[in-house]
């Protein structure tokens, strides 16, 4: 949403674009109409790995091996954890589980909410799991991103795998951290984390013409660049959909997830981010959890 508001203008939870010079375009392409559509990154996982009916969509890393004979990988869109990333927590009150003792897992009935099989998240927990022999232990729920924590404080999951801003707000909501997957995938590998994607279907240029799949890949990259360049813009546009994301209207708050996720590799992941996505597929391949993938294509590289 806050790399993509550029190319609508920014616009209020009713899709109605805000007064003035902002609720018009700013980037706009003379060959593709956008229209934004909110969903949660799971649903489009499987919409992209079932129907596969959008052009272009929002996609976990994770998932792109399975939706790879459709779709292509845009340079700019994606999002990386450097450093950071997914988070499995419990609650603050819940002493039966220390951090960084992932043999909590093997507990008969432990209960892991997770934002999504397909997710990066996910995936990346398994990776870091298998090599601790805990991988076969998992039971995971898996429920709406911003449901995960949620459950654990509530007491429906013994532990959460958090993603996107609930990583910086866990401990207020009374939950405390057991790993930081993001952060052991950056240990491990010294390379980012390829989270979400941005991805357009491999048959553009032949239904509407040629190096439309380009043109498409430089317009996002211009958005981007337009939305770092505002971030005035980007807060604004937060705080209109902060109906139930009360952090939303934190500005300090929504500083530090926009300088996390709004970074250089977002506008384009260049050799760094595809050398990133190309050892988290061969290490998920080798660990049998997806099939090989030949080769990373990524259009407007």
């Amino acid at each position: 949403m806050v790399m993509w508001w550029p190319l609508v203008g920014l616009r209020g939870p009713d899709g109605a674009p805000v007064e003035g010079e902002l609720g018009e375009p700013a980037v706009e392409s003379k060959r593709v109409r956008f229209e934004p559509m909110a969903e949660d990154v799971e649903a489009l996982n499987k919409r992209a790995t079932g129907a596969g009916d959008l052009d272009i969509t929002a996609v976990s890393a994770g998932s792109w091996p399975a939706m790879r004979d459709r779709y292509l990988i845009t340079a700019g869109g994606g999002s990386f954890g450097e450093g950071y990333g997914p988070k499995m927590v419990c609650n603050a009150a819940d002493g039966r589980f220390a951090e960084g003792d992932l043999s909590v897992l093997t507990r008969p009935g432990f209960r892991l909410a997770v934002p999504g099989l397909g997710t990066t998240a996910f995936l990346t927990l398994r990776l870091m799991l298998g090599g601790r022999g805990f991988v076969e232990c998992l039971e995971p729920s898996e429920m709406p991103v911003y449901e995960a924590g949620p459950a654990v404080e509530v007491g429906r999951a013994d532990a959460g795998l958090l993603i996107l801003e609930s990583q910086l707000t866990f401990e207020a909501e009374g939950l405390r951290k057991l790993a930081d997957v993001g952060q052991w995938w950056t240990e491990d590998t010294g390379l980012p984390l390829p989270l979400g994607l941005n991805v357009i279907r491999r048959d553009l240029d032949d239904r509407f013409g040629r190096s439309l799949c380009l043109d498409i890949a430089l317009t996002l990259e211009a958005s981007i660049r337009h939305a770092r360049a505002n971030p005035e813009a980007c807060q604004r546009l937060l705080e209109l959909h902060s109906d139930g994301r009360p952090e939303w209207r934190d500005p300090e708050l929504v500083e530090r997830y926009l300088s996390m996720y709004v970074s250089d590799l977002p506008v384009n992941v260049g050799h760094r981010g595809k050398q990133a996505m190309e050892l988290l597929y061969e290490r998920a391949a080798d660990e049998g959890f997806i099939d090989p993938v030949e080769s990373v294509d990524i259009v407007g590289l």
